[in-house]
Order: structure tokens, then sequence, then C-alpha cells
């Protein structure tokens, strides 16, 4: 009998264990990335601690983004770390430099992320980019990345939702509500899509068009939320 309930004691301990591990939450601190002699590119980003399989693939899925975004060609680049992409950044801004001495235009470019939702089963990172190497404006993007907590994939937006054409008839309203005051600036109200970027906040969900995405730059980003009160039962990863 002392036996069995030693055994007992055990199993039930690592139950508790296995139990607390699976629902611990992945924690993150800020990395900034640059390399010597670098003075207009600035990268400061979510890095995901630990060396667990789930930490290693955000990271390299994070850096992997980042260096994509920071491309300055990105149809024919394809930079390996985001240290290349600032050294090939660099060096258009010398060659530009050396072929219009007389410009005072200057380069610049800045990825800034952060942790918009973190809970056992999913992570919502967003990052802002901004380029300028000349013309009228800068260019500003955000776009949210989504992992799963468990495994540490990146989710595509279908696969957040479970039912797309109930979800959307959800969204509409929440759309007409954001663009009311600029209505007359977008292309086509009539037929309302989703955005490339969906992501999960403190707040619910975030569903964010960048500009040129469906509107002209004069009407910026356009954003709004979607409560999670609202939104969970077509979600298949669940918010707050």
């Amino acid at each position: 009998m002392h036996l069995k309930s030693h055994a007992f004691l055990i199993v039930f301990s690592l139950f508790i264990l296995a139990s607390c591990t699976e629902k611990q939450a992945i924690s993150f601190t800020e990395e900034s990335v640059t390399i010597p002699n670098n003075t207009i590119v600035d990268i400061n980003i979510p890095k995901a601690e630990g060396d667990t399989k789930v930490a290693v693939l955000i990271n390299k899925t994070l850096k992997q983004y980042v260096a994509s975004e920071l491309a300055f060609n990105p149809d024919t680049e394809t930079p390996n770390t985001i240290e290349t992409s600032i050294q090939n950044f660099n060096s258009e801004y010398t060659r530009f430099k050396n072929q219009f001495p007389e410009s005072a235009q200057e380069w610049e470019a800045q990825i800034d992320g952060e942790v918009m939702f973190k809970s056992p089963e999913i992570i919502s990172i967003s990052l802002t980019s901004y380029t300028n190497t000349g013309g009228a404006h800068g260019s500003l993007v955000i776009s949210f990345l989504n992992f799963d907590g468990q495994t540490g994939e990146r989710i595509k937006n279908e696969e957040l939702i479970d039912n797309t054409e109930h979800f959307m008839q959800l969204a509409n309203p929440y759309f007409d509500e954001a663009i009311s005051e600029k209505k007359d600036m977008y292309l086509d109200t009539e037929k309302f899509v989703l955005p490339q970027n969906i992501g999960y906040s403190a707040d619910g969900l975030i569903l964010l068009y960048n500009t040129y995405e469906i509107a002209p730059y004069t009407a910026g980003i356009t954003e709004f939320v979607i409560p999670f009160n609202k939104a969970n039962s077509y979600l298949k990863f669940h918010g707050f």
C-alpha cells in the first residue's frame, strides 16, 4: 500500500509539473541589432528568452522577416541576416551619395517591434517599419506576426478564423464605423475585405490596413478593434 501511494504521488507530481510547463508562456526582452559604423538604421525587436524550440523558432522567424523588410530591393535580394540587410542599406546609401554628392537627402530606416499579446495559446507581435530613401515622403508599414504559443510556428490569417464568411459579417460594421468620417477617400467601401494584418491585443482583435492597401496615402492607416467577447466565437485561438 505504501509503495502504491508513493508511486501515485510521483505520477501526480509529474502531471502537475507537466501541466504547469505546458501553460507557461514565453517571456520576451528587447534586442537591438546593428553593425559597426552604422548610423542610419535602427532595429529594436522583441527576443524570446530561452533556448526552447518555441523560442528559437520565434526568434528565427522574426529576424528573417525583419531582414526581408529592410532589404533595399526585396525582388532581387534574399538577405540571410538582419546584419546583412543593414550593410546593404548602408552600401546603397554610400553609392547614392557618391553619385549625387550635391544632394542633401539623408536616408534612414527604423524597425521597432513590440509584443502586443501573449498567452500560452498565441503570441502577437507588431513590427513598425519606416524607411526613407528620398521622394516626397518615407514609407511606414505595420506588420502583425502571430505565433502558436506551443509550437512557435507562425500562424496565417486564415488559420486564425474559424468561419471567415461569418467573421466578415461581424467585422464589416466595425470597418464602416472606422472610416465613417472619411468614407469618400476609400476605393470601394461596398466590397469589404479583410486586411493583411490581424493581431491580438489587450483590447481585442485588431484589424489593420496599411497605407495604399485600401485607400490612397492621404487616408493613412486604417484600423479598428473587435472586443474578444464578440470575436472569440469566430477565432481558433481565443483571447481574454
